[in-house]
């Protein structure tokens, strides 16, 4: 098994691009930004993607990526592989899609506990509804971004390029010193913002679509995501100046008016069980949640 770099992604989109999936996590990007976190280890066996990850405690793998008729054999492979290499570690598949948990539980030669993993269920909406924000549902929202363009006119959208993303920059660090003053103890915080800043340096090669919203020049929101499936995007990043109302609205709207109107569905991904962001996903009113499983040997 090796380590994920950068050089990785043409084999890693090769194989997320043969099949449809709804799971946000599997796109390279999600992996590349969080492989320093999870120390990802990966290898291609039978025309096989596997996936593993670790930390202190947990020795896991993710969901092998390959034809539905080599699921099978795939769990038997990693089950032997996470024999030899968890140790004292305890093991277990991370969110699974239900297709993968499905195979699980038929899976005759061993028996698992298969659990809904609620706080990384995907968040999925209309992409017209995040345009046109019509109808009573949507009226706060409106009012909002009503707002935001009354007291801002002069504000404007642009897509993110080279020379725009040093501004990008500035927004996220003062985005994460007004966090960390609230949350010292967040190390996912640490992580997060260290990981946008390499997705900075490697954007281009990348292929992400991005957006920024400038105010008098200035960057007071940016976003950037890219195509998840035939019909979805995916974002994967969004920061705003939170002492700006309307904000956060204005940079959502824009983006996928700008972006992503060509797509049925954007996937804003999960809310990790934080109160806040998931009051805020769910007011956006999502058409479907994309379900993830964790499981383990019963």
């Amino acid at each position: 098994m090796q380590k994920l770099t950068c050089t990785d992604k043409p084999t890693f989109d090769k194989f997320f691009r043969s099949r449809y999936c709804e799971n946000s996590g599997y796109t390279f990007t999600n992996f590349f930004m969080w492989r320093k976190m999870r120390d990802y280890r990966w290898a291609i066996e039978d025309d096989v993607l596997y996936i593993f990850s670790s930390n202190e405690e947990i020795f896991a793998a993710w969901q092998p990526i390959c034809e539905p008729e080599k699921m099978q054999d795939a769990i038997t492979k990693i089950l032997r592989v996470a024999e030899e290499n968890r140790g004292d570690k305890k093991f277990m598949f991370v969110v699974v899609e239900k297709v993968f948990a499905d195979e699980l539980a038929r899976y005759p030669h061993a028996k698992f506990n298969i659990t809904a993993e609620r706080d990384r269920f995907d968040y999925v909406y209309l992409a017209q509804d995040l345009i046109n924000l019509s109808g009573r549902k949507f009226h706060g929202k409106k009012n909002h971004l009503n707002a935001f363009q009354k007291e801002y006119p002069d504000a404007r959208y642009v897509p993110i390029t080279e020379e725009i993303i040093p501004q990008c920059r500035e927004e996220l660090k003062s985005w994460y010193e007004t966090h960390r003053r609230a949350n010292p103890d967040n190390a996912f915080i640490c992580y997060e913002q260290a990981a946008i800043h390499e997705i900075f340096d490697h954007f281009d090669g990348f292929k992400l679509k991005g957006g920024a919203i400038l105010i008098n020049d200035k960057v007071a929101a940016f976003t950037f995501g890219e195509r998840l499936n035939s019909d979805t995007a995916v974002i994967h990043v969004e920061k705003a100046d939170p002492n700006i109302r309307g904000v956060y609205v204005a940079i959502n709207q824009s983006f996928v008016a700008h972006e992503w109107a060509d797509m049925i569905y954007i996937n804003r991904e999960e809310d990790m069980g934080v109160d806040g962001l998931r009051q805020a996903k769910e007011s956006y009113k999502p058409v479907k949640l994309i379900e993830k499983f964790n499981a383990t040997i019963a």
